[in-house]
This record gives C-alpha cells, structure tokens and sequence, in this order.
C-alpha cells in the first residue's frame, strides 16, 4: 500500500472518530430536505394525528399545519422528520420505548 493511500485512510478514521465524538469535522454537510411530505412520513408510522404529534412532541394543531401545507416544519422538528421518512421507528430504536 502506498504511504498517499496509508495516509488517505488513517485521516478518514480520525474524522470518523471525532464525528461520532461529535465534534465539528471540516467538510462534512447534512443535508435535511427542504420539503417533507409529512402526512406520507405519518402515514407510513401508521400513527394517528394525535399519537404521531406526541411521538415528535408537538402539538397535534402544529401537525394538522404541516399536514395541510398551511406551516412548514423547521429547525430541529425538520430533521427528526427527515429521519423519520428514512426509519419509521427510529424513535422507539433509539429510546428504547414507546413514546406517549
């Protein structure tokens, strides 16, 4: 192996280590869409309005907004429905419960 390859690998695991450290790591982006079909996200939860607003802590008014395209969901509730849309459950896999 070439030491340019060596090198190469060994700063992809140091950035690596300090991402999941969470610390700042130059160069790398998330990218949260800027529109989210949020009654599909919901649908496929196969949650209720008022359940799937307790899940992501809103009000059930705030998610009847999104639904209708009336509000779009911004800042921290983007995200969470961002990863929503990629994994229905990630809530209940990463709290370990039901949330209510």
């Amino acid at each position: 192996m070439k030491d340019e390859d060596f090198n190469g690998i060994l700063q992809g695991l140091r950035e690596a280590r300090a991402h999941a450290r969470g610390e700042h790591v130059a160069g790398l982006a998330v990218h949260v869409p800027s529109h989210l079909d949020v009654a599909a996200i919901r649908a496929r939860s196969k949650l209720s309005q008022p359940r799937f607003a307790a899940r992501i802590g809103v009000p059930v008014g705030t998610l009847r907004g999104w639904e209708q395209g009336r509000r779009a969901p911004d800042g921290p509730a983007r995200v969470l429905l961002a990863l929503l849309d990629r994994n229905p459950r990630i809530v209940e896999e990463t709290l370990g419960a039901a949330v209510e």
